[in-house]
């Protein structure tokens, strides 16, 4: 029976996990790789989950009502879930973004309705947004926010985008595997995914081994220090620690180099059919790197998370 959708926002969650058998043939021996599909989502990424629950939420708590503008920093994603949450709740929204992030996420919000504001680079490259770019533009996200009486999302301290991870995405993938999870790898940006996902996971089971993947050069969570804060990884790695951050949930920090994220990303659309972005192929590399490590024992199943499509980037 074909199911009919009340608006574009039933449409997001309950995303399939599909098995990486071209990437990690492991014959049922050597253990299994699956991953979320994030990117089928209306907004084409795991944060539409995220951005539903804080629009959600803010209702909820009254601070926001109908009609009000909703202002908030984006490297993309972010932007995309919340146009396509604010034009179904007929929300005005406006997306400061840096300069550094492609033109194409630019092009994506506007088309959903979003008004975009693009502010220049502190020390970041294009392709390559740093923590200080990612400053710059929160501080023109309040700025706006203030003048028009906007309700700000604030995502990176907003509890609202862990627990739409919380809520959903670890039920799901708990609920397709029947609780048969080893590990689960997720990459960092505000951090949500990972901790939401994990809290939700070890809570069902305190074994599960849960790793965040980080950029190489700015393995913050895992040295303590940044060597280089520029990487092709947008919408993560930002060289800081995510305010919402739960080191107790972590078991190991796997980092990636940006040609590991590069070769892995053209592999999965070579060899799995699936064009996604530089975090999917992160995130990939990341549980490829677990999976080889021979610290998980028997025949282990690892999860990850294809965060976003392809179609976002310049350079894909």
């Amino acid at each position: 029976m074909r199911k009919i959708l009340r608006n574009v926002t039933d449409f997001i969650c309950n995303t399939p996990l599909i098995e990486l058998s071209n990437t990690w043939n492991g014959d049922g021996k050597n253990g299994r790789l699956y991953a979320k599909m994030e990117f089928i989502q209306p907004g084409c990424s795991v944060k539409d989950r995220a951005a539903l629950q804080i629009i959600k939420d803010a209702y909820k708590n009254g601070r926001l009502t109908a009609g009000q503008p909703v202002v908030e920093m984006t490297s993309g994603n972010m932007g995309a879930g919340l146009a396509v949450v604010c034009g179904a709740m007929k929300n005005p929204f406006i997306a400061t973004m840096s300069e550094g992030n492609s033109i194409e996420r630019v092009k994506i919000l506007e088309a959903l309705g979003a008004k975009v504001i693009r502010v220049p680079q502190a020390d970041g490259t294009p392709g390559m947004v740093t923590g200080s770019d990612i400053a710059r533009a929160v501080e023109k996200a309040l700025e706006i926010a203030k003048e028009r009486n906007a309700f700000y999302v604030d995502q990176f301290n907003n509890p609202s985008n862990v627990a739409g991870h919380y809520l959903t995405t670890g039920p799901e993938i708990w609920n397709d595997l029947d609780g048969n999870i080893d590990a689960f790898v997720a990459s960092v940006g505000t951090g949500a995914t990972f901790v939401g996902t994990s809290r939700f996971l070890k809570e069902k089971r305190k074994s599960i081994f849960c790793a965040p993947a980080e950029p190489e050069g700015a393995a913050i969570l895992k040295k303590g220090f940044v060597v280089n804060p520029k990487h092709i990884i947008q919408g993560t790695g930002y060289s800081m620690v995510p305010p919402q951050w739960d080191p107790g949930l972590v078991d190991d920090v796997i980092t990636v180099t940006d040609e590991e994220v590069e070769m892995q990303t053209r592999l999965l659309a070579r060899d799995e059919g699936l064009y996604v972005g530089y975090s999917s192929g992160a995130n990939v590399c990341a549980a490829l790197k677990l999976l080889k490590s021979g610290i998980l024992k028997g025949n282990p199943v690892v999860v990850t998370v294809l965060c976003d499509t392809a179609y976002k980037y310049s350079t894909l």
